[in-house]
This record gives C-alpha cells, structure tokens and sequence, in this order.
C-alpha cells in the first residue's frame, strides 16, 4: 500500500461541484445513514433533484453514494460498507488502530534520515513480509467472476488475524478495510464494497500487514476470467507492469540513487504505449508503515537518498493504459485514472543486501496469478 494524500479532504458532492465540502449533510441521508456533505446550501438546492435519486435503494438494499459524481469509467461504488472486522485483544496493533492518526510516522515528516535495520530487525521484516505473501496468495485464490470485493476484504482480514498480524491498512487514516482492492481504472486505495467482479475485469490486490511489530507490504494484480486474459490490451498494461517491478529491483544494490529506479520504469512503460502515475511512490518500511525514502516511478524526479545494506523500501509501479493524471472519488480514497482507462500495479518489499538485494514479498513456486506471453499484435504485410 503507497501513502495516504497528505491531507485528506472531503469532496462537496453537489453536481459537477469541485469545492472542498463543508459541515452541511442532506437530512434524508442521515436518516439512511448514508454519507454526504456539501459545500454551502444554495449548492445543495441546485443538486436536490439529482441527489434525491441515491435515496432509492434496490432490493437488495445496494446503492451508489455518490450518484452525482462526475465518474471517469464505468465502475461505480456499491454499497453499504459492511461494518468494520474486529481484531482479537491479543493480536499486536500499530499506533493509528484506534484513531487512525499514525503519530509515529508523523514524527519523521519531512526528515531524511534513512533507518538501517540490525539483523534483529531485518528477521522481523522478513517474517512479516513471510506473512504478508501467504495473505495474499490465499486471497488470490479466491479471485473469480461472481464474488465480491467485500468477500476478499474478509478472506484479508482473516488470514492476517489467523496468523497473529493487524492487517496493516484497517484504520490507517481512517481507511475503513483490512485490503485495497483496485478494480480496472482505479490506481490505488480502492475500497472493499458490495461490487461483483465480472469476466474481463482486472483487480489489484494489496495486502499489508502487522507482525512483531514490523510492516510487510505488497500487491499483485490478476485477471478476472478469461476475457480479461484474452484482451491483448489488457495483458501488455498488465505484463509491462510486472515488468517494470522487476526491472526497478535489478537496480537496487548499495549506492544505488533511489531517484534512479523512476527513469528505467518509465523508459520501460513508454516502449510499450503506457503511462506512469506520479502522484504515488514507493516508500520507506520497517516499524512504520510509510517512512522514508520516497521511491518515485516516474524519470527526472528529485527523490534524496542512496541505498545501504539494512535499509527496507518497496517499489510498487502504477502503470496505465492511457493518461498517468489521477482523480479521487469522494470517499476520499479511491483513486482514478482521469480518462478513465485501466491500470495495473505490483509492488514488493525489499532489503538491501551487503551484495543486491533481497525480495522479502517475493512470490513461491504455488503462487497464484504470475505472467503470461503478451500477444503478438503486429500485422503481416
């Protein structure tokens, strides 16, 4: 899981509104107990006649949150949310798990000391990112036409606390789930609701979690049923970004600029048509979950920092199909790609080694998902 937005705001949901929203709620949904804010009472009169339709619910008590939303592709939120999966007393927390203010983290803000993990510490590492690995390849297996992202949400939340671990994204900054669950145009935080995934759909998977008190962060995306596997388009977003993980780890070894891992990965992503997202970055990991460095994706980026033997960071690329530019959903979380094309991400979480490297998520033999050929889509003649 990249860092949250550095502040979070709340997006006034009055049509084709783009103000930052107030206190001021609409009376109805807070009898319905549904979310929404906005930014003055003149900007709620003119929306009543489009906002008044999200008081409809079908029969299977389903809804869009925010039906007046300028959406960018054709996924849409479903909910109601189920409510949030409790935590044994005996699992181990991090700082934010009840309030959701990551205090730790906060005090390294804008600092660039880098810390170099004993051995001690990098065993601890090595042991959650061990963890983090099983999670989410029991929640890949369970990737299908016909499920719910909800449904994956509670196979995360689960499969962490059965093996003692907080899952690292519940309450982080308030993020309701225990997995960031990213369907097609959506980049990155994607949250866990009612939605049914189709054939042709393609889903990230990120899964981090809590154990000894170290973080272990890492995703994968997967394709939904054959369509999706068939779709040449979608196999080259998805290949080239696999690809572009890779290609940013062989660089890493002590003495390595972290500025440097962005230019190969967007020389790579533009040979094959793509774009690179540049609002989020790999991160810093060890007791926190988001510290330094900053680890951009994107060429000619101003990232400060060399590797050393002990230091643990991820590499999590977002490549898409069309623009890099992103737009979030209200929820505050949700990020999209702006013309609402597919995108994909992978991410690892590594150890710099005296010698390299060493990939503490790196996937098993019996691993689900992994690559396939990109079809050949050249033309004879």
């Amino acid at each position: 899981m990249d860092q949250a937005p550095a502040t979070v705001k709340r997006q006034c949901v009055g049509v084709d509104c783009e103000n930052e929203a107030g206190t001021l709620q609409c009376p109805k949904c807070l009898e319905l107990e549904k979310e929404s804010f906005f930014c003055s009472q003149d900007c709620f009169k003119r929306s009543w006649a489009t906002h008044k339709g999200m008081h409809k619910t079908n029969a299977s008590g389903h809804y869009n949150p925010f039906p007046s939303f300028s959406f960018t592709g054709s996924l849409r939120p479903v909910y109601p949310l189920s409510p949030k999966r409790a935590v044994p007393a005996h699992i181990n927390r991090p700082d934010y798990s009840e309030d959701g203010n990551p205090k730790s983290e906060r005090k390294f803000v804008g600092r660039n000391n880098i810390k170099v993990l004993d051995k001690k510490e990098q065993e601890g590492m090595r042991k959650a990112c061990r963890i983090g690995r099983e999670v989410l390849d029991i929640v890949a297996r369970e990737i299908r036409p016909g499920v719910t992202t909800d449904y994956l949400d509670e196979i995360t939340h689960n499969a962490s606390i059965e093996r003692n671990s907080y899952p690292s994204p519940l309450n982080y900054v308030h993020f309701p789930k225990s997995v960031c669950t990213s369907v097609n145009e959506v980049i990155c935080h994607g949250i866990p609701d009612q939605r049914v995934l189709l054939d042709g759909d393609i889903i990230n998977i990120d899964v981090s979690v809590y154990h000894g008190g170290f973080h272990g962060d890492l995703n994968e995306t997967y394709y939904v049923g054959p369509k999706a596997s068939a779709d040449p388009d979608i196999v080259r977003l998805v290949e080239t970004t696999r690809e572009c993980l890779d290609q940013g780890i062989q660089l890493v070894k002590p003495g390595m600029l972290f500025r440097d891992i962005g230019g190969v990965i967007e020389k790579h992503a533009k040979s094959r048509g793509c774009g690179v997202v540049k609002t989020y970055c790999g991160h810093g990991i060890n007791q926190l979950f988001h510290t330094v460095p900053n680890v951009p994706h994107y060429a000619k980026n101003k990232a400060v920092g060399t590797a050393k033997p002990g230091m643990c960071f991820t590499i999590e690329p977002m490549i898409t199909l069309g623009t890099y530019k992103d737009k979030t959903w209200p929820d505050d979380w949700t990020s999209v790609t702006q013309d609402g094309s597919k995108t994909a991400q992978f991410e690892h979480t590594l150890l710099v080694t005296e010698t390299g490297v060493e990939v503490l998520t790196a996937r098993l033999s019996d691993s689900p998902g992994g690559t396939i050929p990109i079809p050949d889509t050249r033309r004879d003649g």
